[in-house]
């Protein structure tokens, strides 16, 4: 057990334009985090994930960099950057920030030269096929509107390859001058005092420069093509050599196309590649088969639940180490997702998800509004949306004879949107947020308790119950290192395991159901031992239990005593 900060840490991530605006545009804003810094250390966390702050034209939110070295004016200054990371010091809360090096904005002066001719010195830093070689080999896009990675470019009569938007070009990894370009960039960071990064879409890095066809046609088919390209262990390793080891830094990648049989291929302490990373087995459990995006109909079952965090737990039981996560910018929110939001369970689902993050081995992510319970906006209109993902797919849709009714229908659940809109401090306009017209329309609910201001006055608030979790978790060590033992894992209902480190023990059981459920416990568990309430979404004295009863939604985290 190798014990280290960034294991032990508790992740509070922050997407900056829907944080705090202090300027009254609108916008979130680096002086909106300095503003809360005092409250986000009162969560108990330890880390801030900060989305991307840099200069952008926003074609994507700030995932398309115009300049690596430079802070959005949306957002502030350096100054204002340099101050922010000064007051997290001060409060022994460390800085992760988001590293975008698989692709940049196309306004991005590396670019901007490499399109204006062939023999231009940056032309390659990008990857181009020359129109006389003909239509390049198929490759699919997230986010262009005909679901095309290769866009043609009449300046020099050639296409260049976006795996994201037009507006995104994906850099050339072997070209070993841009990587020197990216590792002399993070080195300014780091020297400025972060912490660490989040590398975004980081097994995309690696290309076939050949091109060649590949087999695949459903783009599921083509993210596990992407994610393994034929050199990205020797970038990930050269990247940790040359920079994150000379510091005491982590990094935690994205890693969609990486399967549970890879894992240790990134993550393996002896590998010197990431520390951790993303996987997105769970994101795709709601989703219809072979679709990235698509919910599918019916809902999931517990037992595929509890089989992915199983498994990955598993992988990672004698090497490397997971990250735990339910819902984050990308995804909609998680009560809404893996709970229930409806006024009766939204609160004790709330809380059960947070008993379930806080008690699991691996690092804890929580996404800003999580620890108040925000729930999904549900937006039906179009004109709603900001993101380019929903409205690239609606024009996709439109234009192909789709069924605009179901897309809508489908993002109701499944858009980014959901966890974008803004954060809801207190119940007066734009629930404390801005003082203007907000960038995208806040969700209504903040007027109904779903507020930071409303929950700090509350006794049994989720904010007050969020806080007592992250203290316990961090006064136990079992439930940051501790083996993890799934029980019943085909229950459908409960969701029971144990934490084991030396003499500590922990039993969790967690009721995922609408219903009152009578949960009976193996016998190895029971046999004369004593459960001891560390924590619980209901009231309950000290007892001993040979079966529990277990109302809609109740989270309960004992200590069996001998």
């Amino acid at each position: 057990m190798h014990q280290t900060w960034w294991k032990e840490g508790i992740v509070y991530q922050i997407y900056p334009r829907s944080f705090k605006d202090t300027t009254g545009n609108g916008i979130g804003d680096l002086r909106g985090i300095i503003e809360k810094l005092d409250y986000i250390a009162s969560l108990g966390v330890d880390i801030i994930w900060l989305n991307p702050v840099y200069d952008s034209p926003n074609d994507d939110n700030g995932y398309d960099i115009r300049n690596y070295r430079t802070i959005m004016a949306e957002f502030g200054t350096m100054g204002d950057f340099d101050e922010l990371l000064a007051g997290m010091k001060a409060r022994n809360l460390r800085l992760v920030m988001d590293l975008v090096v698989n692709h940049c904005s196309d306004e991005h002066e590396w670019f901007q030269q490499s399109r204006s001719s062939r023999d231009n010195p940056y032309r390659d830093y990008f990857h181009w096929w020359p129109a006389e070689k003909g239509i390049p080999p198929k490759r699919w896009s997230y986010f262009d509107v005909d679901e095309n990675a290769w866009r043609y470019d009449a300046q020099t009569d050639a296409y260049y390859l976006h795996y994201f938007a037009v507006k995104q070009p994906d850099l050339k990894w072997e070209n070993p001058t841009v990587r020197q370009e990216i590792y002399d960039m993070m080195h300014f960071w780091f020297q400025k005092g972060v912490d660490g990064f989040r590398m975004d879409v980081i097994p995309f890095i690696s290309k076939d420069t050949t091109y060649p066809e590949i087999d695949a046609t459903a783009p599921h088919e083509f993210i596990a093509y992407y994610s393994n390209g034929p050199r990205i262990h020797e970038y990930l390793n050269e990247l940790n050599h040359e920079v994150i080891s000379k510091y005491d830094a982590f990094t935690v990648g994205e890693g969609p196309g990486i399967h549970i049989d890879q894992a240790l291929d990134f993550v393996h302490e002896d590998r010197k590649e990431m520390d951790m990373f993303f996987h997105f087995d769970l994101m795709s459990l709601d989703r219809k088969p072979g679709e990235v995006f698509t919910m599918r109909e019916g809902k999931w079952k517990l037992s595929e639940f509890k089989k992915i965090f199983s498994d990955w737990d598993t992988a990672f039981a004698k090497a490397g180490w997971g990250s735990l996560f339910l819902a984050n910018h990308d995804f909609p929110r998680s009560v809404s997702r893996w709970g229930n939001d409806s006024p009766e369970h939204w609160k004790n689902s709330a809380t059960l998800l947070h008993t379930f993050l806080l008690t699991m081995r691996g690092t804890p992510y929580f996404y800003q509004g999580d620890e108040i319970g925000m729930t999904n906006v549900r937006f039906t209109d179009i004109e709603d949306y900001r993101d380019i993902n929903t409205i690239n797919r609606y024009k996709y849709v439109k234009n192909s004879g789709g069924d605009l009714g179901a897309f809508m229908e489908s993002e109701q659940h499944a858009a980014r949107e959901n966890a974008r809109t803004p954060m809801h401090w207190d119940a007066t306009s734009n629930a404390g947020f801005t003082s203007a017209t907000p960038w995208i329309r806040l969700n209504p609910n903040y007027k109904d308790g779903v507020s930071v201001a409303f929950q700090e006055t509350e006794a049994y608030s989720i904010l007050s119950y969020f806080r007592k979790m992250t203290a316990v978790r961090k006064s136990n060590l079992a439930l940051v290192y501790g083996d993890y033992e799934c029980l019943h894992p085909n229950h459908e209902q409960v969701y029971a395991y144990t934490r084991t480190l030396g003499a500590d023990r922990f039993l969790i059981l967690l009721n995922f159901s609408d219903d009152t459920v009578t949960y009976i416990l193996p016998s190895h568990i029971t046999y004369n031992r004593k459960v001891k309430v560390i924590s619980n979404t209901y009231i309950l004295d000290d007892q001993t239990y040979k079966e529990f009863m277990l109302s809609a939604w109740q989270a309960v985290l004992y200590r069996l005593e001998d």
